[in-house]
């Protein structure tokens, strides 16, 4: 369910409601029971948590270092 801003008219407090998009808007403020508007808001912003989101987990490492970090992921305790 998305998240709607009001504003009330009244005592000018800002309160945030759940309801479904169909659903019906607030109409009183929450505390003081007065008339509210709902604001226009941005929404919220998509956030990515762990790895594997941006282009720089897939570049393959150059340089002197890249062998070195392959050569590390070898499991330990294999015969070579």
């Amino acid at each position: 369910m998305p998240t709607y801003d009001y504003e009330c008219l009244k005592c000018g407090k800002i309160s945030e409601a759940f309801h479904k998009v169909n659903g019906p808007p607030l109409k009183e403020c929450p505390y003081c029971k007065g008339k509210v508007k709902r604001l226009i808001s941005s929404g919220s912003g998509l956030i990515f948590k762990g790895s594997g989101f941006y282009a720089t987990d897939y570049k393959k490492k150059k340089g002197p270092h890249a062998d070195s970090q392959t050569k590390s992921t070898t499991k330990k305790g294999s015969k070579d």
